[in-house]
């Protein structure tokens, strides 16, 4: 092989490290906006009315849910887990995020109020 030939393979070989090298790197920052995104929930304020543990129910009264386009109103929510119920009571004061899921609004996460 002369040196023509071994400058343009290592040439190739060079570029194809780096670019395989690229690669994760792409998929993790895309995997970063997806994260932020998560957490970037959209929350509602609002009062708790009424606590079900046994249903996994909760009712509030809320403001506008920009997500759901939904006014403000009083309803009854299903929780995504009923560990979510615990420590709440008629009164408190929380923020939420709720999500509509096989037909049932579901409070995905509450929280007390700040």
């Amino acid at each position: 092989m002369n040196a023509k030939h071994t400058l343009a393979l290592s040439a190739i070989l060079l570029s194809a490290s780096v670019g395989a090298q690229q690669a994760p790197q792409a998929v993790d920052h895309a995997a970063h906006h997806l994260a932020t995104a998560a957490s970037a929930a959209p929350q509602s304020e609002g009062e708790v009315r009424k606590v079900d543990m046994e249903l996994g129910k909760v009712t509030l009264r809320h403001g506008p849910l920009a997500n759901l386009d939904m006014p403000a109103m009083t309803m009854v929510f299903t929780v995504a887990q009923p560990k979510l119920l615990e420590g709440l009571k008629q009164g408190d004061k929380v923020r939420f995020t709720a999500d509509k899921k096989d037909g049932s609004y579901v409070v995905t996460a509450i929280e007390p109020a700040k």
